[in-house]
């Protein structure tokens, strides 16, 4: 098997250009390729693919290589322009870049969304390059095309308005690691306390998100794109509770989440339908049928709405044992594809 090839954050390329552009500030020369020192010591070095200069400014572009990672920044073209400032670096939002405007992030509301670690990376990168003069510089980041990728992120449902955010806390990105994903789940948790939300929906995916905000009236803001992750969602509430949380999806994921799963993903966790055939026979209904099942819609389909209400119940007992008496109500709905309302359980 091919091993799968990482990747660079954001927030690394942006600390390359910076590098690149301070360098040529100083000096009237761009460094080309561009190498920098990650959190734990790597050293990549990055190709400088634009670079322009003016009067007391300079800029840098470099290409992001997200790796065979699914990103949407991948190839994204990710700029620092840098200019002579006061009283150290001041960080600004350019073109595609988002801005803070609620709290619950950890960035202060109306800062531009460069996060800590790749803020502190960008001047690790500037200092490598002042050679004892002060550090006082208005450190501006920009991505191309950043307002419309935004749209596929998260950014809109935490607050952040523009663009996108300048992340990463390694500096690489690693395939496939779910990690970007489980950090935006808490991160809209985050929001959702500091904004003073009692009541939010996780769903699986987008019908059944959409079902249960009909059911609610809740805004887009206070849904938690959860995936697969419930146990991302269970854990982090446990330590950080809301008040109500609806679980919602499908019938499938949630027979995984009754039989005891925290991360629903077909690849990583399966039905098990000797125990759902098991769960049927409880019920008054054919055991055999439902072990022969290929799905655990095929298996209500057999049985009907009294089992997916069962495996409604079982679900949000398993949640509520991950929440482990915290106090967070948690309510079940199991939803079609169609988003027809197969089973729910309410608050517990």
């Amino acid at each position: 098997m091919t091993e799968l090839r990482r990747g660079w954050t954001t927030g690394a390329c942006a600390a390359a250009a910076a590098k690149s552009a301070c360098s040529a500030l100083l000096s009237g020369r761009f460094i080309d390729p561009v190498t920098i020192t990650l959190p734990k010591g790597e050293t990549p070095a990055f190709q400088v693919i634009q670079c322009e200069q003016g009067e007391g400014w300079a800029k840098a572009c470099i290409i992001k290589d997200a790796g065979d990672d699914p990103d949407v920044t991948h190839r994204a073209v990710i700029c620092a322009k840098i200019s002579h400032g006061k009283n150290g670096l001041r960080f600004l939002a350019g073109k595609g870049v988002g801005t803070v405007t609620k709290p619950g992030l950890p960035l202060a509301v109306g800062e531009p969304a460069i996060n800590p670690v790749p803020r502190l990376m960008i001047d690790a990168a500037i200092a490598d390059v002042l050679e004892g003069r002060n550090p006082d510089f208005n450190v501006e980041i920009s991505v191309e095309n950043g307002v419309e990728l935004a749209k596929q992120t998260w950014n809109g449902r935490l607050g952040i308005i523009g663009g996108l955010s300048i992340l990463g806390t390694t500096g690489i990105v690693r395939p496939f690691s779910c990690s970007a994903w489980i950090a935006s789940i808490h991160r809209g948790i985050d929001v959702a306390r500091a904004t003073g939300v009692d009541h939010v929906i996780a769903a699986t995916g987008a019908t059944s998100e959409s079902t249960a905000r009909a059911i609610y009236g809740l805004p887009e803001e206070d849904c938690l794109d959860m995936g697969d992750f419930v146990g991302g969602v269970l854990k982090y509430l446990k330590r950080h509770p809301i008040a109500r949380l609806t679980l919602a999806g499908g019938i499938g994921k949630f027979t995984k989440l009754a039989q005891g799963a925290r991360d629903l993903h077909s690849g990583r966790s399966q039905v098990d339908f000797a125990a759902l055939a098991a769960m049927a026979e409880s019920l008054g209904y054919d055991g055999r049928k439902v072990a022969n099942a290929n799905t655990a819609l095929e298996a209500f389909t057999l049985c009907g709405p009294t089992l997916a209400q069962k495996i409604a119940v079982e679900a949000q007992k398993t949640a509520l044992e991950i929440l482990g008496g915290t106090a967070v109500s948690v309510e079940i709905i199991i939803i079609d594809r169609a988003g027809t309302v197969l089973a729910r359980q309410d608050f517990s």
